[in-house]
């Protein structure tokens, strides 16, 4: 299931208030300053803040 893009848009992490990547195969809103994601049930992204889980960062070159 993809989300709006309208909706990606305007969705925020509400812990930096920064944008949130969108991993679509995952079902997760990524915010990748603070290693986190939020998952997406049904269609409906979960953004509160004890519900985040860690995400790995891209590892370095």
């Amino acid at each position: 299931m993809s989300l709006d893009p309208k909706l990606l848009d305007v969705l925020a992490c509400p812990q930096d208030k920064g944008p949130l990547t969108y991993k679509e195969d995952e079902q997760l809103l990524v915010n990748e300053r603070l290693n986190i994601a939020y998952r997406i049930d049904d269609g409906i992204p979960v953004l509160l803040i004890d519900e985040a889980q860690d995400y790995p960062s891209a590892p370095s070159a």
